[in-house]
């Protein structure tokens, strides 16, 4: 199947307070966000017409520009709706939002404090990150070439455009070797995640998954715990050693895009996708859809 290209669509995407026309909505190459990465983003899924966790999401997408030394001239409200507007122009019910900020072409150097702050926000059709035969399976992973570097040398708290170049590198290795993603350890040795979702272990009924102080803490990975906890399921936040994979019996990654999705494989070790991992993969896929509540 052909793939459409992102800036060759029909449609509207909310830029700097306008809806504007899809193809239209373009910047210029000497931004400073395409030469020195000062963009910060969101990925959010809407389904059935809700935008799930929306106001966390953008929460955080304030939080990382604070991070990276910017400011957004919007409010946390504005941004809201936006993103609902912009998936009703699309006539979207279940897709993905997109909603991200950057600086942008007044000033081209390290430097960039009189840089104007930009924001957008693209709504598309996006269906699972993989397909059911795949996620009924588990899918297979490498070991990324990458590790996590230590929050001492990146903002590893906020969601930056350039913390994932490591992650683009190790992703594409694992496709080009036949695998679907990338597992990557931290500067320490641990395990830290994959390219694009948070990991999860599963050992004589409890769940164990990294701590994550130098990686994304993942909405996902929180809703998912919290979903864990209300079956009655111990989950312990901690280090994890990549010697210990050959304990755990199911592992699964979770996110905005891959959902909740089992592993079978990473580099040598297997895993046997189970009723753990599928129980939550069903008790998420409720909740997004308001089938479920959480108290």
């Amino acid at each position: 199947m052909a793939l459409v290209p992102f800036d060759d669509r029909d449609g509207w995407i909310w830029l700097d307070g306008e809806f504007t026309p899809w193809r239209e909505a373009k910047v210029h190459v000497l931004t400073h966000a395409l030469h020195y990465a000062s963009c910060v983003f969101e990925g959010a899924r809407m389904y059935e017409g809700k935008i799930f966790k929306l106001e966390e999401h953008t929460k955080r997408l304030f939080r990382s520009a604070e991070i990276l030394d910017f400011e957004i001239p919007y409010s946390v409200e504005e941004i809201n709706r936006a993103c609902n507007g912009t998936a009703e122009r699309m006539g979207l019910k279940n897709a993905y939002v997109r909603n991200f900020a950057w600086r942008g072409p007044e000033q081209m150097g390290v430097a960039a404090m009189e840089t104007r702050t930009h924001v957008a926000v693209a709504v598309w059709e996006w269906p699972s990150y993989f397909d059911p035969e795949t996620k009924a399976k588990g899918i297979r992973m490498c070991w990324a070439p990458y590790k996590r570097p230590s929050p001492e040398t990146a903002p590893s708290a906020a969601k930056a455009a350039g913390l994932y170049m490591i992650c683009t590198v190790s992703k594409h290795a694992a496709e080009r070797k036949g695998y679907a993603d990338a597992m990557m350890l931290d500067y320490r040795g641990y395990l830290a995640e994959a390219t694009g979702a948070n990991v999860f272990f599963i050992r004589d009924g409890a769940i164990h998954t990294p701590t994550p102080d130098c990686f994304l803490d993942g909405i996902t990975r929180h809703t998912v715990i919290d979903l864990a906890r209300a079956r009655g399921f111990e989950v312990i936040e901690r280090h994890i050693m990549p010697d210990e994979l050959p304990t755990f019996s199911e592992c699964f990654i979770t996110g905005t895009a891959a959902e909740v999705t089992a592993v079978s494989e990473i580099g040598e070790h297997r895993f046997t996708p189970g009723n753990i991992t599928f129980s939550l993969a069903d008790d998420y896929s409720k909740l997004v859809r308001g089938q479920l509540q959480l108290n």
